[in-house]
């Protein structure tokens, strides 16, 4: 991976990780147009910038880490549908990962429940932070997400505006869940292919787990462009959260759902006119 390549994928995960039109699929696009082999160094980089993203949130928010016990517990109980689903279905999500016409189809059809997000949804609040029950639901929409393209930030931020929340409650608690979620997919990532576990199959049987690392093959170039991925994906994520609470509390879902109908259309049609966009 060239520090171009690099620094292009960690703008576009800065930019779309807490946006509601799909980071994966913007990175799974973005990596086959440039041609980025999909090595294991190359999909570990694309998980771990996902860390810098993280602390976006954690510089921007940081007071709110320190205001109750009651915080924390909202995000585990939002946190466990995703820990469930996704380690059982952890196979079928690789495979879909792989699918650039799944990730535009999603794009649409997400696209397409944006446009009326608004409408349905009139930002009337109820709320402004979810009861434990609504916490379990928010994290059962985010779980929707896995499927590539439908983006984490659009299921859960829905899932608050359909248990009554404000869009800006539900924008920044989707931001909070994000931390747990992401850590968990990014470290699960790096145990399972960077250092060769198979948690999973380990768990199940029982076995002592056998560590292969792929630490002796990164070079002083790997690691530098990983470091300069996460500055990147810090410094635009930040950007990003602060543009998203102000546009999404004015203006709602609507532009975004215009927007990923135009991109996965255009994928579609690229896919139709032969264009190889294969991960």
């Amino acid at each position: 991976m060239t520090w171009l390549q690099a620094v292009i994928l960690a703008i576009i995960e800065g930019l779309t990780e807490f946006l509601p039109v799909s980071s994966t699929g913007h990175m799974v696009i973005a990596s086959s147009l440039m041609g980025i082999n999909a090595s294991e160094y190359t999909k570990m980089f694309t998980v771990n910038i996902q860390f810098g993203a993280i602390l976006s949130v954690v510089v921007l928010y940081w007071n709110r880490f320190f205001q109750s016990v009651d915080f924390y517990k909202k995000l585990l109980i939002a946190f466990i549908p995703a820990i469930i689903i996704g380690f059982a279905l952890n196979e079928i999500i690789d495979e879909l990962l792989e699918s650039v016409t799944v990730v535009a189809v999603s794009l649409v059809l997400g696209g397409i429940v944006l446009l009326f997000i608004d409408k349905w949804f009139n930002n009337n609040p109820t709320h402004t932070t979810p009861s434990n029950k609504q916490a379990f639901l928010i994290g059962f929409a985010q779980c929707i997400a896995m499927i590539p393209g439908v983006s984490r930030s659009a299921a859960t931020i829905i899932g608050g505006l359909a248990q009554g929340i404000s869009r800006k409650a539900a924008a920044e608690f989707s931001f909070f869940l994000a931390i747990p979620t992401m850590l968990a997919a990014a470290s699960y990532k790096f145990i399972t292919d960077f250092l060769h576990l198979d948690i999973k199959n380990d768990i199940l049987k029982m076995n002592t787990p056998k560590i292969e690392s792929s630490f002796n093959l990164l070079s002083a170039h790997d690691l530098q462009v990983l470091l300069l991925g996460n500055v990147v994906a810090f410094i635009v994520a930040m950007m990003a959260i602060k543009f998203f609470i102000n546009f999404l509390t004015k203006y709602g879902f609507k532009v975004f759902g215009i927007y990923r109908i135009l991109i996965g259309v255009l994928i579609l049609a690229m896919l139709l006119l032969g264009v190889d966009l294969t991960v």
